[in-house]
């Protein structure tokens, strides 16, 4: 056959690639520290609460944070036992701020919420908080403990800590502490993390710009296990003061401006 002669045969063959996972729609992060008595049942019961309840769906990122007993293998087997859980674990133990950020990175969501792993926020309110946010139209909504069950001491602390912070701040956020939040997910991948930062989340959010609100939610007694978090009030005190004045500092220094023309 001579060259001139040769005519390319074309092909209809298409390469299956395997499809890929659609991205959720919501993420819960949930750090865990020495929680194996809690573990399953906080994941469990997400997992009851959400169920089809999301509309794009959702995963559940559980971040061992270093833990030092069998918190680990346990997340590690329910992500084998469920297709929307994950495990991450964090080497060695960092604190609860760089396992909500390692948490948050992770994340695949365009909306994130967080928990405490030990049981004493109820997920049910997840969607409470997700809904009331998109009605407000805001980019953070906030828990507020309207009746917590914790002692006097912590409680009392608590809201003294949260008098003096808002003063300061002026973030106009009255339970700071509660860990049960949504929020957009291009707002916790802009703010700046430091050890400690999970305590003043809602004021950085507003240093970058983004709105913030809160509304009530459920707080339960922990059923098993001590708080492995935190720390002495003492402790948790002063360096509670440095960081917040250096949250103050950071806010009046932050850089805001708007860029128009061509791109």
């Amino acid at each position: 056959m001579r060259n001139s002669d040769y005519s390319p045969v074309t092909s209809n063959l298409v390469m299956n690639e395997p499809p890929q996972p659609a991205l959720p729609a919501l993420s819960i992060v949930i750090p865990f520290y020495n929680e194996e008595e809690n573990i399953e049942d906080v994941c469990k019961e997400v997992a009851v609460a959400l169920a089809d309840k999301v509309e794009g769906g959702w995963e559940l990122v559980m971040v061992n944070d270093g833990s030092r007993d069998g918190t680990g293998q346990v997340a590690d087997d329910l992500s084998a036992d469920h297709e929307n859980f994950r495990a991450i674990h964090l080497t060695p133990n960092s604190g609860q701020s760089a396992a909500l950020q390692a948490g948050f990175h992770a994340a695949r969501g365009e909306f994130i919420a967080t928990l405490d792993g030990d049981g004493q926020n109820d997920p049910e309110d997840i969607l409470l908080l997700m809904k009331e946010m998109k009605a407000r139209g805001v980019d953070m909504m906030c828990g507020v403990r309207a009746r917590r069950a914790d002692n006097f001491v912590r409680r009392a602390s608590s809201k003294i800590a949260n008098s003096v912070r808002g003063t300061i701040l002026g973030d106009n956020i009255t339970d700071v502490g509660c860990s049960l939040r949504v929020f957009k997910r291009e707002g916790v991948l802009r703010i700046n993390y430091f050890r400690n930062a999970h305590r003043f989340l809602p004021a950085l959010f507003q240093i970058q710009g983004f709105t913030v609100a809160e509304g009530p939610v459920n707080h339960r007694p922990r059923a098993k296990g001590k708080s492995k978090y935190g720390g002495g009030i003492n402790s948790r005190l002063w360096v509670g003061i440095a960081d917040l004045f250096g949250v103050w500092w950071l806010k009046r220094r932050a850089l805001r401006y708007e860029v128009s023309g061509d791109e």
